[in-house]
């Protein structure tokens, strides 16, 4: 089952209560959707939950909030999750489309957020066509740069081409409409990790043993592949894995879950890639990859030893890490994709970037969304992170839609090999809510009571709605702007309207 909440009385419960807003669930274009689907009037939906037929006409038009009581008879209705009636799909299109107004090209200063919500509570589909388009857009205007400067050639997006978007921002948004778990890959994962036994010796020997038993494909150490920039290579001929040399256990060992999972499972990611809506080709090889490391961390983390394991050690990383002989990324990672129907974890959000801003990986089970057409908030503990390399940063923050998160942030990545080694230093955050703060050895020692403790942290500056802040680069969108000499305060101007 779901992890209890912190106690009501304790400072993360009264936290929590004092500082998330109240917030009500509009769903009545998606209780609309799935009722035209199931070829279902509205009176008989209305006999069906047992409520008069004005109160769901009321409720479809988002003149009344779904209430609690009647989200279970809905999912058993049309078979669907519970967080397909919450708001926080809507939240996240309604951040992307505050975003996307604050582009110049559209001067829409004048659309509030309460015509945005209005909008994506109607029409949710044409919103997200909306956000499509303007991907698009980005795109053809990212292509034609260089062309006009004589750079690289323009190549034009093909007029039927199918995907709008670049495809690994298409398998990025596929990843996230399935919250980052996929059961029936997890499901094969930890059966699979039963009987190789993976919990008896030590992993890298067991799945060694495994490939020469089961496939006659021997490990080897090439000690030039780490030079051309590989990992690891299956030479089928040779019937021979080979891995790179150099590097820690965790990842050979990682590579070999890799390499098992593309031998004896493709047939099951076939099949998941078939169910989604990724049409391009390139779209299906990059989630074709994704599915294979969402295999490799399911099986040398199994689902319940690693729920259970993640509880008893109250998410301690480096502690999670030593037990199952991961890498802290790979905790992480994992960490965000428990999310079996019945069996959930905490629902955290997990993002990995680079010094420079650019967003590598992101997932979430929670409200948490990323800015994505901004740069991220310079306050978030994330970028704190490269200034102490390998150790954590703990961050109370809350975001421009008042949710508190507790976060927790360090890079990853490998040491220099050599004088003339330049290794990627990247760093990775994980939050979840303020609520479930006290499940986590990383809320000791924090003055949850304590406001001055939270950071305030918000999307690209031209989208934030946060005026006095001493971070801001650029100048809320919008807004009319005061540039007199009368009054000098944190930025150069004042936001006058």
């Amino acid at each position: 089952m779901r992890l209890k909440a912190a106690n009501a009385g304790s400072p993360v419960a009264k936290i929590a209560k004092m500082k998330k807003p109240v917030t009500k669930t509009f769903a009545g274009s998606r209780i609309r959707h799935q009722r035209s689907r199931a070829g279902m009037t509205q009176s008989a939906l209305a006999q069906r939950l047992q409520v008069s037929g004005s109160y769901l006409n009321q409720i479809e038009h988002d003149q009344r909030p779904v209430p609690p009581r009647l989200v279970s008879a809905l999912c058993d209705i049309f078979s669907v999750g519970a967080d397909y009636f919450s708001d926080t799909e809507e939240a996240r299109g309604t951040q992307a489309l505050r975003e996307i107004l604050t582009d110049p090209v559209f001067n829409a200063g004048a659309i509030g957020l309460d015509d945005i919500q209005a909008a994506m509570r109607a029409a949710p589909d044409l919103c997200a066509q909306f956000v499509r388009l303007y991907r698009a857009y980005l795109l053809r205007q990212e292509q034609a740069t260089p062309a006009l400067t004589g750079n690289v050639s323009f190549r034009p997006l093909a007029d039927d081409a199918p995907d709008r978007v670049e495809p690994y921002e298409a398998v990025a948004d596929w990843v996230q409409a399935q919250r980052n778990y996929f059961d029936e890959i997890d499901r094969v994962a930890e059966r699979q990790a039963a009987s190789i036994r993976l919990d008896e010796g030590r992993p890298v020997e067991q799945l060694s043993r495994y490939f020469l038993d089961q496939h006659g494909i021997r490990t080897a150490i090439d000690l030039d592949m780490g030079q051309r920039g590989l990992m690891w290579r299956l030479d089928r001929r040779a019937r021979t894995l080979f891995l790179s040399e150099g590097v820690p256990s965790e990842s050979s060992m990682f590579w070999m879950a890799q390499a098992l999972g593309q031998i004896e499972h493709r047939t099951l990611f076939e099949r998941a890639i078939r169910r989604s809506p990724l049409r391009e080709r390139e779209a299906k090889g990059l989630a074709r990859v994704y599915l294979t490391n969402y295999f490799a961390g399911a099986l040398l983390m199994p689902y319940e030893a690693f729920r259970q394991a993640a509880r008893d050690l109250r998410h301690d990383v480096e502690r999670l890490q030593r037990h199952f002989g991961v890498s802290f990324e790979q905790v992480c990672q994992r960490l965000s994709s428990l999310q079996r129907p019945g069996h959930e974890g905490i629902p955290f959000y997990f993002l990995k970037t680079d010094i420079a801003g650019n967003i590598l990986k992101s997932f979430s089970a929670n409200r948490f969304t990323q800015s994505r057409f901004g740069g991220p908030c310079p306050l978030w503990n994330i970028f704190r992170a490269f200034s102490t390399p390998f150790q954590v940063q703990v961050q109370l923050s809350r975001t421009t839609d008042g949710a508190v998160y507790l976060n927790v942030a360090r890079t990853v990545g490998r040491s220099s090999l050599s004088y003339f080694d330049r290794p990627r230093l990247t760093a990775v955050v994980l939050g979840c809510s303020i609520a479930d703060a006290g499940h986590l050895v990383y809320s000791a020692g924090l003055d949850l009571n304590d406001p001055k403790m939270i950071i305030p942290i918000g999307p690209g500056c031209r989208a934030c709605t946060r005026e006095n802040c001493r971070h801001r680069a650029l100048p809320m969108v919008g807004h009319s702007l005061d540039t007199g000499n009368g009054e000098h305060g944190v930025m150069p101007y004042r936001v006058t309207s």
